[in-house]
C-alpha cells in the first residue's frame, strides 16, 4: 500500500476492524470496532479494505525473509506464520536472540513484526499479539488471566463457531481462560461440542496435534505441467483451481482430508520454490485453490524470485486426517460421529423400548413447547404441525433456553402489593413490579407483552382456550435466573420457561 510503518493502519471487512498495526492498537483501536469508532480513537488512522489476494502477495517477501533466516516456515494465513523455535534458539544462542534476528529480517523486508514463543503453537500465536516469550511449562499460567475470547480471536486456529462458544462461556461466568481450563475434560466433552474439547486443550496449553498426524501415501501428491508456462496471476488462478480439483479427487478416493499442504513450483531455470500451509480445519477445494493462488501470486509478483516462468506445480499433502474431521474430534470424523451415536441410541432403544429415545423436530405452534414435536428414533421425522404456516399470536423471539413442563405457579404483584391479573382485553390490571416464585422474590427491571392467545374459538366440538404470555426481566444476581417466560390461564400465573 505504500504506507509508512510509522502510520497507524487498520484493515476493515464489513465496516469492522479485522486487523490493525501496533501503533493503531496503542491508540485504542481494537479488532471488531466499527470504522467510526476506530477513527474516533485515532483520527490519523489509515483504513484499508480486506483483500486476501493483496495480503498474500505482500506477505510473500516477509515469508521469504523469515525462511532465509530460519528454515521450516509454515503459513497459517497471510500475515501469520509459525516455525519451530528449538533449532533457532540453539543456533542463535537463545530464544530472545532468535526473536531479535527474525524481527530484523522482517524489518529489512519493510514490515513490522511481533513474535511469540511458547511450548504450543496456539499459545505462541496468542503471545505474539503481545510480543511475549512464555517460559517453558508456563503456558497455562500465562493464558489463565486472559479473556476467554482470545481462544476465538485467531480464525486459522479455531472453528467457525468458536466465537459462539466463547460467548457462551462468558455468559456462563467463565470469563477468563483459566476459568475454562479448570473444568475437567470430561465435563467439557459431555456439555459442549468437539471444538470445545480442542479449545479446552488450547486453554490448558496442551499440544493440539503432533507435527504430522499421519504419513500421506505418495499417490496423493498431484502435479500439473504448465504449458504454456505460468507467468501471470490470471493463469496462476486457473492452474490453482485445476490442481485443487485433482488433489481433492485423490483425497476423497483415499477417504482422507488435508490439514497441512505443501505447494511447490518449478521454474524454467530449474529453481524450485516450496511453501507449507497449515490449516485449523480440513481443507475444502475452494480453500486449497485460494491458498495455491495466493502463493503463486506472491511468488510471481515478488521481485527477487522466481527466476523464470513456472513450468510445473505440485501439491503434496503433508498431514492428513480422516475425511471430514479434525484429529481431535470428540467422536472422530463427522460421519463416524453420526454413525457411532446412532448405534449407541439404537442399543438404548432396544434395552428400554421404542419410545425411550426420541428426537426433537421443529414444529408449528404458538407456545415454545408446542413448537417441538418429539418423535421416536427410527420413525419418520414429521412434525405434528407445519412450522411454515402462519401462527397468529406466536411468542416472538427469543425463545426460552429452558422449558418448564411442570409449569410452577408464580405470582405477579403491583407496587401496592396487590396481585396483577389480566383483563378480558389481554391487558394487565396494574403494572407488575415484583415476581414471587416459591420462596424467591425479585423486582422486575422490565417486561415485554402481554401477548394474548385465543385458540379453537371457532370449534363447537372443543372448548376455546385462552392464555396470555409475558416475558419479564428480573433484578437478580448473575448466578440466578435473569429472565423468565410467564403464562396466565384460568388458574393464574405459571412459569413456562427461563432465559440464560
Amino acid at each position: 500500500m505504500g504506507v509508512a510503518a510509522q502510520r497507524p493502519i487498520a484493515v476493515l471487512r464489513g465496516n469492522r476492524v479485522v486487523a490493525c498495526s501496533a501503533i493503531a492498537r496503542a491508540e485504542g483501536v481494537r479488532r471488531g470496532m466499527r470504522r467510526r469508532d476506530a477513527q474516533g480513537c485515532c483520527p490519523e488512522l489509515v483504513v484499508a479494505q480486506d483483500d486476501p489476494d493483496r495480503d498474500a502477495r505482500m506477505f510473500e517477501p516477509v515469508v521469504g525473509a523469515v525462511d532465509a533466516t530460519v528454515p521450516g516456515v509454515e503459513v497459517l494465513r497471510p500475515g501469520l506464520i509459525v516455525l519451530g523455535a528449538r533449532g533457532a534458539a540453539r543456533y542463535f544462542g537463545s530464544e530472545e536472540a532468535a526473536a531479535e534476528r527474525l524481527i530484523d529480517a522482517v524489518a529489512v523486508a519493510g514490515t513490522e513484526a511481533q513474535i511469540g514463543i511458547a511450548d504450543t503453537m496456539s499459545t505462541a500465536v496468542i503471545a505474539a499479539k503481545r510480543g511475549a516469550i512464555v517460559a517453558p511449562g508456563e503456558g497455562t499460567r500465562y493464558l489463565a488471566p486472559l479473556p476467554v475470547s482470545e481462544l476465538a480471536a485467531e480464525p486459522s486456529l479455531a472453528a467457525p463457531d468458536r466465537a459462539d462458544l466463547a460467548d457462551l462461556l462468558h455468559r456462563l461466568g467463565l470469563r477468563r481462560i483459566g476459568d475454562f481450563a479448570r473444568l475437567a475434560p470430561a465435563e467439557v466433552a459431555s456439555r459442549f461440542g468437539a471444538d470445545a474439547v480442542h479449545a479446552h486443550r488450547m486453554a490448558r496449553a496442551l499440544p493440539e496435534r503432533p507435527p504430522s498426524a499421519r504419513r500421506p501415501a505418495p499417490e496423493l501428491t498431484v502435479e500439473l505441467a504448465c504449458d504454456p508456462p505460468v507467468d501471470r496471476v490470471d493463469a496462476a488462478a486457473f492452474a490453482s483451481r485445476q490442481l485443487s480439483t485433482r488433489l481433492h479427487a485423490a483425497l476423497s478416493a483415499a477417504g482422507v482430508s488435508c490439514t497441512r499442504l505443501a505447494v511447490t513450483a518449478r521454474t524454467e531455470t530449474g529453481e524450485e520454490l516450496t511453501r507449507i500451509w497449515r490449516c485449523a480445519r480440513p481443507l475444502t477445494p475452494p480453500d486449497t485453490a485460494d491458498r495455491v493462488r495466493w502463493q503463486l501470486d506472491g511468488w510471481l509478483t515478488h521481485r527477487a524470485r522466481p527466476t523464470g516462468p513456472i513450468v510445473a506445480l505440485t501439491l503434496e499433502p503433508v498431514e492428513v486426517v480422516a475425511a471430514g474431521a479434525l484429529q481431535l474430534g470428540l467422536w472422530g470424523g463427522e460421519g463416524e460421529q453420526t454413525e457411532r451415536a446412532r448405534r449407541a441410541l439404537v442399543r438404548v432403544q432396544g434395552l428400554l423400548g421404542g419410545e425411550a429415545v426420541r428426537i426433537g423436530v421443529l414444529s408449528g405452534g404458538r407456545g415454545p413447547a408446542e413448537r417441538i414435536t418429539m418423535i421416536a428414533l427410527g420413525d419418520e421425522l414429521t412434525p405434528s404441525a407445519d412450522p411454515a404456516h402462519p401462527w397468529p399470536g406466536r411468542l416472538p423471539e427469543p425463545a426460552p433456553t429452558l422449558l418448564l413442563l411442570h409449569r410452577p405457579t408464580v405470582h405477579l404483584t403491583a407496587a401496592d402489593g396487590t396481585d396483577v391479573d389480566v383483563t378480558d382485553r389481554g391487558l394487565f390490571t396494574a403494572d407488575p413490579v415484583r415476581l414471587s416464585w416459591g420462596r424467591k422474590r425479585w423486582s422486575l427491571l422490565g417486561w415485554a407483552g402481554p401477548w394474548p392467545v385465543v385458540e379453537r374459538w371457532w370449534s363447537a366440538a372443543e372448548p376455546a382456550t385462552t392464555a396470555v404470555r409475558v416475558q419479564v426481566q428480573l433484578d437478580a444476581d448473575p448466578t440466578e435466573i435473569r429472565a423468565a417466560l410467564l403464562v396466565h390461564d384460568e388458574h393464574g400465573w405459571h412459569a413456562e420457561g427461563v432465559y440464560e
